[in-house]
């Protein structure tokens, strides 16, 4: 009954995260009855992302250049590190407030059961940050579940012959959650009551 252009939105929308075939639908209704040229432009965006996002040559975030805006920036406190699962497991963090140290990005958590052992994620350019540049304390803040818990593990392991302090983000954070939806006054308090690992 659907159009054609219509059908194969709907099945593209249906890939993003959280949006199931009723959301789908909708959104292709509301993009169909946009006027044309703010269509254009989400699709110019999209686009746009896709052509000039790439990871940071430091720290593995997300940038449009060489370099990410916190690996730039000449008043971050270059001697603390916290290691992330996920770009997006910045935000949270920043938006705290409490922290103005670096960043490392692991894109992704040990996880055997998906089949991703610390060789498929970024420890070997953490490892080889730490020994190149004098860094005080490793702050370990992946998400707290199985597998973000045995990241932590693991990376302790791995950076405490190297003379650096690791500590872990507070328990405060609900398990099983995702960084990514934490609220700021909860993401403060972790990182007020981090413990060494």
């Amino acid at each position: 009954m659907l159009a054609e252009p219509i059908k194969k939105l709907i099945d593209e929308l249906v890939k993003l995260p959280g949006i199931g075939k009723k959301t789908a639908t909708r959104l292709a209704y509301h993009l169909l009855k946009m006027p044309e040229e703010q269509a254009k432009a989400l699709s110019r965006s999209i686009a746009e992302l896709k052509e000039k996002i790439r990871f940071c040559s430091v720290c593995f975030n997300i940038t449009d250049s060489e370099v990410c805006q916190v690996c730039s920036d000449a008043g971050r406190d270059r001697k603390t590190v916290c290691v992330v699962e996920e770009p997006s497991n910045i935000i949270p963090i920043e938006q705290s407030g409490n922290y103005r140290g670096l960043y490392h990005i692991l894109l992704g958590s040990i996880s055997p059961i998906q089949g991703v052992g610390p060789e498929d994620l970024k420890v070997k350019e953490l490892l080889n940050r730490l020994r190149e540049a004098e860094i005080a304390e490793v702050i370990i803040a992946t998400n707290p579940n199985v597998e973000g818990e045995a990241t932590a593990v693991y990376l302790s392991k791995l950076i405490k012959p190297l003379g650096i302090k690791v500590s872990r983000i507070a328990i405060g954070l609900p398990v099983g959650s995702d960084l990514e939806y934490t609220d700021e006054v909860t993401m403060s308090k972790a990182l007020d009551g981090r413990h060494e690992i």
